[in-house]
């Protein structure tokens, strides 16, 4: 079996009583295969969402500018431009959840997905339940509202977090961070001082229907403190408690 051949993408229409949704959400579906952007877009409208197919990069990239999409479901493999570019260049415009669909198995590709800005992938072939199951949670960003973080703005150790901008500065100095690691980052000061387990941490970054390699936690973990800790190698501010989670050392 060939899983990199685009036609073993089999997605299982589910036609049963699909639940609605009231809020119309936009999804933008960028792939160059008819056989799985048509099923693919017809499963999604029967859950109530709003769907654009883009067959190439390029095409995908200017509908995202005209459309402003709420999730991306992003394939790799592309004619002119791949998805490994196309998610590069969406991720510099815009923080919209990412999910791409990818038939190489291999972490390497996995983790270069996630370090060009994608928030999950999805190795074909896959059902569309379990599709409807990734997006839901994509949707499900945490909200950091007044009622989980009092303050619009955090300071801890040297590090400021700007809520409402969605900025990072460390004395100072800003801080280009990916929109995971920013959540990340605030869930962790939020709770500065405390252990944020792994569970919670899942529950409320990546959303309660994560199904994707925990691995991705570890990633998102090493990338904040490359950028935040003198010595990321031995971390003095996200401190890692063996077999329950993180936390975030306050001065």
């Amino acid at each position: 079996m060939q899983l990199e051949s685009k036609t073993w993408c089999v997605v299982r229409e589910i036609t049963h009583h699909a639940p609605r949704i009231t809020h119309m959400t936009k999804i933008l579906l960028i792939d160059d295969d008819p056989m799985i952007t048509n099923p693919l877009a017809r499963t999604l409208r029967q859950h109530g969402y709003e769907v654009r197919v883009a067959n190439n990069g390029r095409r995908g990239l200017e509908t995202a500018a005209e459309m402003e999409p709420e999730a991306v479901i992003l394939d790799v493999m592309m004619p002119e431009i791949d998805g490994w570019e196309t998610c590069r260049e969406l991720r510099q415009r815009s923080s919209v959840p990412i999910l791409m669909l990818t038939a190489m198995g291999e972490e390497i590709d996995r983790i270069l997905g996630l370090e060009l800005g994608a928030d999950d992938y999805i190795t074909k072939p896959f059902s569309s339940r379990e599709l409807i199951a990734r997006i839901k949670a994509l949707l499900r960003r945490v909200a950091l509202d007044q009622a989980i973080i009092p303050n619009s703005t955090l300071e801890v150790n040297g590090i400021t977090l700007d809520l409402d901008n969605r900025c990072v500065q460390k004395a100072g100095e800003q801080l280009a961070l990916r929109f995971k690691e920013f959540e990340l980052l605030a869930l962790l000061m939020a709770n500065v001082g405390q252990v944020v387990s792994r569970a919670e941490i899942f529950d409320k970054v990546w959303g309660t229907d994560w199904l994707g390699d925990t691995r991705t936690l570890d990633v998102h973990i090493r990338w904040l403190r490359e950028k935040i800790e003198e010595n990321p190698s031995k971390p003095d501010l996200i401190q890692t408690v063996r077999g329950v989670g993180y936390r975030f050392v306050g001065g």
